[in-house]
């Protein structure tokens, strides 16, 4: 069951990691605007935000591995989203065993141990570091469906996209957004505008830099469109780093699930002090 604890806590420092990328106020307030100044770059930035899969459900078979320092592990699971309301990870012990289960809903964040029968749950609101940098629901469903984001907004329309700098060019082109200490980029296919990388960067001189880059490997076909199937994300820290690998099999739009989990009351509820400790403590 070591590998399970380790694998729980490599998923759950995703949304940790990815908010101690934060400032003190909220990114989306002062964001520089990179406007396009032609006509080439505002229709560039439409293809990539047009590139998103016209489907409610994603449903898909997965394989994780993890690698910490020197630790190595691998299981499998299931991936499972609903279109503006729920992302939820099942991980699997012995192929066959549910033994941990992440849901990220629009309101909060549950995180169920159901080996040890406890779970957390929190709403976005009630995590500082997640409320102080403006990440949601909608930015972690952005690196999971391969699309633009702007922290705090539910999606990207066209005063959005406004924001956004695009350097044309090259076949691969850097997409960014910026705000202080906080940088967002992207690289993108100038082709056919499909994101091959996203990066969230936090630059501090004193404490040390700290990063998320979610690399986008390979793709399938949903609902017509291009979905990553294939991805590597690498968390960074100046004491830590983690490197997940998410391959999706099956690619399917089931919806014949509930989008929410009913935790029952045999489940210890812990702290999200608890937590943070215990994935300190690896």
């Amino acid at each position: 069951m070591k590998s399970v604890k380790i694998w729980m806590m490599a998923l759950i420092a995703i949304p940790l990691l990815l908010a101690s990328c934060h400032s003190k106020k909220p990114v989306v307030n002062n964001v520089k605007t990179g406007a396009p100044d032609s006509l080439e770059q505002t229709t560039f930035l439409q293809k990539v935000s047009g590139n998103v899969a016209s489907t409610q459900f994603v449903t898909s078979k997965m394989k994780f591995t993890v690698e910490y320092g020197p630790q190595q592990v691998s299981l499998t699971g299931n991936l499972k989203m609903k279109r503006d309301d729920v992302i939820r990870l099942q991980l699997m012990a012995f192929g066959f065993v549910e033994a941990a289960r992440i849901e990220f809903t629009r309101d909060y964040v549950l995180i169920m141990d159901r080996i040890n029968k406890q779970y957390l749950k929190a709403p976005y609101a009630h995590v500082s570091f997640l409320r102080n940098s403006g990440i949601n629901f909608y930015t972690l469903q952005a690196l999971f469906w391969n699309e633009l984001f702007v922290p705090g907004r539910e999606g990207v329309d066209q005063a959005a996209l406004d924001r956004f700098a695009a350097s044309l060019g090259d076949d691969e082109v850097v997409i960014s957004l910026e705000d202080g200490k906080m940088n967002y980029s992207w690289l993108a296919n100038q082709n056919s505008g499909r994101i091959t990388m996203a990066n969230i960067a936090y630059r501090d001189p004193f404490k040390g830099n700290t990063q998320l880059n979610w690399d986008y490997k390979s793709f399938g076909t949903l609902a017509s469109k291009s979905f990553p199937n294939q991805m590597d994300v690498t968390l960074t820290t100046p004491e830590k780093e983690i490197k997940l690998g998410i391959k999706l099999n099956y690619l399917g739009t089931e919806s014949d699930w509930e989008p929410r989990t009913t935790v029952s009351d045999k489940y210890r509820e812990v702290m999200i002090d608890d937590i943070l400790r215990r994935f300190m403590a690896l």
